[in-house]
This record gives C-alpha cells, sequence and structure tokens, in this order.
C-alpha cells in the first residue's frame, strides 16, 4: 500500500486499525496472485555456490528435508543442517489446508493471539520528511537482557501492525529464544501516526532504514535482524539489496513475499482472486478515509474521489500510491517496486518461505535462479499454506503457523555463527 496502503502487501478484510485478535491478512494494495500451479512435490535442491562465510559449517552429512518441500539456494549448504524441522513432513491442517482460500482466511479470522508475559512499550520516531512511525519493544526487556542481546525487528504486512496475531506470534516465540524483539508499525499501520500526506509503500525503504539506524545506535553490541511478512518482506528485501555489503543487519527472513508486483497485480484479477481486489480496495478506501484532510488542497496528481471509491487496488494506486511516490503510472509503480530484482544484491544470509499455493503472492513470481546463484539465499516453498496462513504443525490449527520455528532456527543458526566468528 504506498502511501495509503497501495501496492504492497499483506491484506486486511476488516477495518483499520487491525484487532489484536481478528486481524485479517491485507492482501497488499498491487500485488497478487496467479492460480495455482500445482508443482510435484519432489524437493528440488540447488547445487550452487558456498554459503555466507558467517555462518557455522557442519562436519556432518546433513539430512535430507522431507520431500513434501521445494528447497533451493545457494546458502543450503551451510543453513540447511540447522533446520530440523524440515526434517519432518509438511502436513496442512486437515480441510483447512486443503483450499488456499480457506486456510488464508481461517488464519485471518481463527488464529490465536498467543498468551504472553508482556506488554508492548511504545516509541514513536519522528522522520525526516515530519512522518511518524511507532515501533513496539517489550515493556522491561530494555533492562532484563543483557546488551548484546540479539534484536529482532518485525516487519507487517499491508495494513497490518503489531496487533496482528502472526507478528504477536513471532514476537512471542523469539523472546522464548531469549531474543530482544520490536515490531515496527508503517506510517498508520497499528494506530501509527499519520502527520502527512504519506503513508508507505512497496518501494520506500527509508523508514525501515532509520529504525535499524535507531535500533544500532540504541544497541551498538547486539546483532540486529529483520523479519518481515507479505508487503513487509517486499521492503525488507529491497533494503536489504539496496545497502547490500554495506547491511547493518545480519540476518532476515522473508515470508510469502509477492517478489513481482506485476504478476502479482495480473493474478489478482483472475479467477476467485478478484474478492481480494474488491475487498482491498474497500479496505483501502477506509484506511485513507482517516488521514483525507491530509491530502485536500496539495495539488499535484492526487485524486481523492477514487481513493475514496475505487473498486480495484490498480484504482487506489493510481489515485494516491504512484502520485506520493513520484511514479508516472500504476505500472512504473509496479515494475520499479518488485524486490525480485534486490535478491542479487543481498550480502547476508536470507531465508525465504513461500506456499506454493499462496493467492497473494504468486510462485512465478519468486526469482529462483536469481536465489540459486546467491550463495546467502536460500528458499523453501511449501505445497499448501495460502497467505500468511500455514496452518500446520504442532500449532495449528488455531496456534503459531509452521513456519515460527524454521525461521527461528535460521536465526539462532546465523546469530551462533557471528558469535563464533
Amino acid at each position: 500500500m504506498a502511501r495509503a496502503t497501495t501496492g504492497c502487501l499483506h491484506l486486511h478484510f476488516s477495518p483499520f486499525p487491525p484487532q489484536p485478535h481478528k486481524s485479517p491478512p491485507f492482501i497488499a494494495a498491487g500485488v497478487l496472485h496467479r492460480r495455482h500451479r500445482r508443482r510435484s512435490s519432489s524437493t528440488i535442491l540447488a547445487a550452487t555456490a558456498d554459503a555466507a562465510p558467517s555462518l557455522p559449517s557442519s562436519s556432518a552429512a546433513p539430512a535430507l528435508p522431507h520431500s513434501t518441500l521445494e528447497i533451493i539456494g545457494g546458502g543450503k549448504d551451510s543453513i540447511l543442517p540447522a533446520l530440523k524441522s524440515l526434517e519432518r513432513p509438511f502436513k496442512a491442517f486437515p480441510v483447512v489446508g486443503w483450499s488456499r482460500h480457506v486456510e488464508t482466511i481461517f488464519a485471518a479470522y481463527f488464529r490465536s493471539t498467543p498468551a504472553v508475559d508482556f506488554r508492548y512499550r511504545r516509541v514513536c520516531l519522528r522522520t525526516p520528511d515530519d512522518g511518524a512511525v511507532a515501533i513496539d519493544w517489550a515493556a522491561g526487556d530494555d533492562v532484563r537482557l543483557p546488551a548484546d542481546t540479539p534484536v529482532l525487528i518485525l516487519m507487517h504486512g499491508l495494513s497490518g501492525g503489531s496487533g496482528d496475531s502472526y507478528v504477536k506470534h513471532m514476537f512471542a516465540e523469539a523472546r522464548r529464544n531469549g531474543w530482544r524483539v520490536v515490531a515496527y508499525n508503517g506510517r498508520g499501520g497499528g494506530g501509527s501516526p499519520v502527520t502527512t500526506p504519506q503513508f508507505y509503500s512497496a518501494s520506500y525503504t527509508e523508514d525501515i532504514r532509520m529504525v535499524v539506524k535507531h535500533v544500532k545506535t540504541l544497541y551498538p553490541s547486539a546483532n540486529v535482524y529483520a523479519v518481515g511478512w507479505s508487503l513487509g518482506g517486499n521492503i525488507l528485501v529491497r533494503y536489504l539489496g539496496e545497502e547490500s555489503q554495506n547491511c547493518p543487519l545480519s540476518g532476515a527472513v522473508s515470508l510469502c513475499n509477492p517478489f513481482n508486483l506485476v504478476m502479482a497485480d495480473e493474478d489478482i484479477r483472475k479467477g476467485l482472486n478478484n474478492i481480494y481486489d474488491r475487498a482491498i480496495a474497500n479496505s483501502l478506501s477506509k484506511i485513507f478515509l482517516k488521514s483525507r484532510l491530509l491530502f485536500e488542497g496539495i495539488g499535484g496528481e492526487y485524486n481523492i474521489d477514487l481513493a475514496d471509491n475505487g473498486k480495484t487496488i490498480r484504482d487506489y494506486d493510481d489515485a494516491i500510491t504512484r502520485v506520493t511516490f513520484g511514479f508516472k503510472s500504476v505500472d512504473e509503480y509496479y515494475s520499479k517496486s518488485c524486490s525480485s530484482d534486490s535478491i542479487k544484491h543481498v550480502r547476508i544470509p536470507l531465508l525465504c518461505i513461500q506456499a506454493e499455493n499462496d493467492p497473494v503472492a504468486p510462485s512465478r513470481a519468486i526469482p529462483r535462479e536469481d536465489i540459486k546463484a546467491n550463495p546467502n539465499c536460500l528458499l523453501i516453498v511449501t505445497p499448501n499454506g495460502g497467505h500468511l496462513g500455514w496452518v500446520a504443525g504442532d500449532g495449528a490449527p488455531f496456534g503459531a503457523p509452521w513456519t515460527d520455528r524454521v525461521a527461528m532456527e535460521f536465526l539462532n543458526h546465523v546469530e551462533k555463527g557471528r558469535r563464533e566468528n
């Protein structure tokens, strides 16, 4: 969602701000999936370059992941031995996991919010253009944890925030593993104040760049990592590519990333996916309404009426997003906001997890060849999962998504390597 939401991912079917228990994944303005093409269930292991030098290696031959998963990437040899969860078969929860649409909607509305022993402590940061973003820490962790405790930044999807169940589950999982965690809320997300006529977009990385710098200043002796879902994943991977070898993060995880917004835009208009297009457009209009007065009378090509009443995501992106971020057309905005173009420039360990049947982040958009060629990257594609679903594993059907444990195994592995080196 750019400015107001457009062109990015995650998606809510409920009005903004998202509610802690039932905030549905907002599928991203301007980014969605194509019809599901089922792949064979054989595991694809790419034989490519060596892994990032900072990762610990294993002397024992790695156990092969289960054949229900597609796994490729230049970083597989050093990373796979640490991902013990992959030795078990991926089993979608019966009935719920058999349809991408059912799984996506079920997870959005019925996934529980985890019971936690902390409350958020919010800090609002002023951006150079007088905007604001909010970051939420676990109250008390600033004095409870050592200064060199690794820090994990969580980046929500479109129209989401720190109150979303999938964010809270990962927040709790990381804290159980001894990490310091902070949830980033983009402009207007999670109750973050909107003080200028700008929200966020699939292409805009300045806000997360500022947050990373802020965290590194607070904890200079700690390694900092990030996890991004959907739109947040697209923004994160673009940031990693822009920073390249100078990236201050030590590792990252991207989940249900649309990667190629042109393909996502094409696919959301096919078949049943158009229900997401209509639902998202309606939600974007409601979100925009809360900050509408900031856009009145500022000139330019903004189309306030279209933003209020748009029937599709393209309508909204044309009215607000592409104008805010200086694109001549919606198509230019989509084509120049793809994180698939950034993979080749990533220089830190990156784990990407996608679902083959994701209705928002198309499997065909995954930059498989670039991931194979990059010694820092690993891709896992599950046969089921929907969008922000992954109703499988020990937490199914109402608990944490299957991906949480895998992501945490990866993060602990990379942090161990950093400390040993």
